[in-house]
């Protein structure tokens, strides 16, 4: 009989728990009291308010967007990590899917403060046990301005933005990612860096990948993907970190079109270093992607 009622619960037990936006947001505010403790124990200035005003955005974003911001938090932990004397961890890719889940992203917030914790351990910091609270209503925007707050904040905590080098290394990643895409389409690729401009701005790079950006929501609308409306990510006077975070957008919005390609084991390549790279690195290189998606006319379903 005990092995009859074992049998009859075991598949409950394998039922997975469905993961909602209210559920990342709770890990997310997690996260953002784990940085904000570390801002209070080493005694730097923290303006919420300020990072606030600057990073909340009014929009509809998808989980695919909240994904790729808490992958820059991983990126700004590793310079945490890095600038205390410890070992880097790679930030995870993922493979594309052409609709991205709350749990996936919830994955992320397990690995931030996975992190986190490793690091407060090897630094002996004894850390309060902070209350996970319970939402309501919660989005995916919800989730993507509490990571743009958090790494804001992990700006305050290593005394410095992504430099143009690391907003570079990922503008990289959306060339490797295109190279491959014009690969499994058979499309020649005899596209050239455009010529550099020298005096190059952050808003000259942003101008670029607002452009690029329109060239990948055309493209997704062409086979049914549904688009994001990012005019709210189009500063006046970017910053390099809001760069660093549109070339984000852009490969979080590559990975649903490999995905429909058939691309689905394709991860985008990880982030190289590199060093001493200024924005009209960046906008030259931004101007040749923009060349190369510009050769996509049409996508095939694999």
């Amino acid at each position: 009989m005990k092995k009859i009622v074992l049998i009859f619960l075991l598949p409950f037990a394998l039922l997975a728990k469905t993961i909602t936006p209210n559920d990342v947001y709770a890990q997310s505010i997690l996260i953002e009291k784990h940085i904000h403790f570390l801002l209070k124990l080493y005694g730097l200035k923290h303006h919420h308010a300020d990072i606030i005003k600057r990073t909340e955005l009014h929009t509809k974003l998808k989980p695919r967007n909240a994904w790729q911001k808490s992958y820059e938090i991983m990126v700004k932990v590793n310079m945490l990590r890095a600038s205390h004397n410890l070992s880097r961890i790679e930030p995870v890719g993922m493979e594309p899917v052409e609709q991205l889940n709350p749990d996936m992203v919830y994955g992320q917030t397990q690995r931030i403060l996975a992190e986190l914790e490793i690091y407060e351990v090897r630094k002996g910091i004894e850390v309060p046990k902070f209350q996970l609270n319970v939402y309501k209503n919660k989005t995916p925007l919800d989730v993507y301005n509490t990571f743009a707050r958090v790494s804001a904040a992990l700006d305050e905590l290593n005394g410095a933005e992504l430099s143009p080098s690391y907003v570079f290394a990922e503008t990289m990643r959306i060339y490797d990612d295109l190279t491959i895409v014009l690969k499994h389409l058979h499309i020649k690729d005899d596209t050239i860096p455009s010529v550099r401009l020298q005096k190059a701005t952050p808003k000259d790079s942003l101008i670029v990948s607002m452009a690029l950006l329109e060239k990948l929501q055309k493209l997704q609308r062409s086979v049914g993907i549904k688009t994001v409306n990012f005019s709210s990510f189009n500063k006046v006077n970017p910053r390099p970190s809001d760069v660093y975070s549109i070339t984000g957008m852009i490969i979080a919005e590559l990975q649903p079109i490999k995905a429909y390609m058939g691309l689905t084991t394709s991860v985008t390549p990880p982030a190289k270093k590199y060093f001493e790279k200024v924005p009209a690195d960046i906008e030259q290189l931004m101007n040749w992607n923009l060349r190369k998606i510009s050769l996509v006319k049409n996508l095939d379903r694999k």
